[in-house]
């Protein structure tokens, strides 16, 4: 049986580990090309070699380089013949509270969310805008809806969901959808390094998460990867400019 991503390609940033990672994963298993850019060398050397019965493109880029992306972009349409779909998942955390938050923290997250997201869609757009035919992912968080210690990822989460409206506006009649995924707690890299931040074991962490969630246990990489692959499924063509969180319960 044909995958569900039989004969599309899908850019996904930051892709090496966790969310980015399983995503990765789901595409290339239902049948798409895949492409992945991260700045991670380790990373992206192990996705190649564990996705290797895929067809799968690795390539070191920082997000917030715009020509650096549009290399990317090129070479990907250039290799495999199209630009389907891309997920917008490269990420950083600088937590801290605002009276401690430097301008390195905040620039640093702007950066990389929505410097790097505007740098991926607009390179992307041109090929997709062609070819008449595009689904758009960004990856926000439920942290857009206020969190203590993160007023610059906040910011840029929340930012991240009004980029995602606006481009629905702007490229749906090339048929082109835009929507974004916001996962509440799940298990990552990222969520380790909020323990350590917090001085805290990574299972207290969860322990403590838990009893927030209503669903009764922690998001895995998987259950967001599942959410990123109804909105670029060719027959969501009608959900434009939608936000999902994706957490376990009602977030918003």
């Amino acid at each position: 049986m044909a995958g569900r991503f039989e004969g599309k390609v899908a850019f996904v940033t930051g892709g090496s580990r966790g969310i980015g990672k399983a995503i990765v994963e789901l595409f290339a298993s239902e049948g798409a090309k895949v492409a992945i850019i991260d700045i991670n060398d380790d990373g992206l050397k192990q996705s190649a070699e564990e996705f290797k019965q895929f067809e799968i493109y690795t390539k070191r880029v920082n997000v917030v380089d715009g020509s650096e992306v549009q290399t990317a972009m090129k070479e990907v349409f250039d290799t495999y013949g199209s630009i389907d779909i891309v997920v917008n998942n490269a990420g950083v955390i600088r937590d801290n509270l605002l009276f401690k938050m430097t301008d390195s923290d905040w620039d640093t997250v702007m950066d990389v969310h929505l410097k790097g997201s505007f740098n991926v869609v607009r390179a992307a757009q041109e090929y997709m805008v062609k070819q008449k035919y595009g689904r758009i992912i960004n990856i926000s968080s439920t942290s857009a809806l206020g969190n203590r210690g993160q007023a610059n990822y906040a910011t840029a989460k929340a930012g991240l969901q009004g980029l995602t409206k606006t481009l629905a506006i702007e490229l749906g009649k090339y048929g082109i959808t835009t929507n974004a995924v916001a996962p509440g707690f799940i298990e990552t890299e990222m969520t380790r390094e909020t323990a350590s931040r917090i001085g805290i074991s990574f299972e207290q962490l969860i322990e403590a998460s838990l009893s927030q969630i209503p669903a009764g246990r922690s998001g895995k990489p998987e259950d967001i990867a599942n959410a990123v692959a109804f909105f670029a499924d060719e027959k969501s063509s009608y959900v434009n400019g939608q936000v999902l969180y994706v957490a376990g319960g009602p977030k918003a």
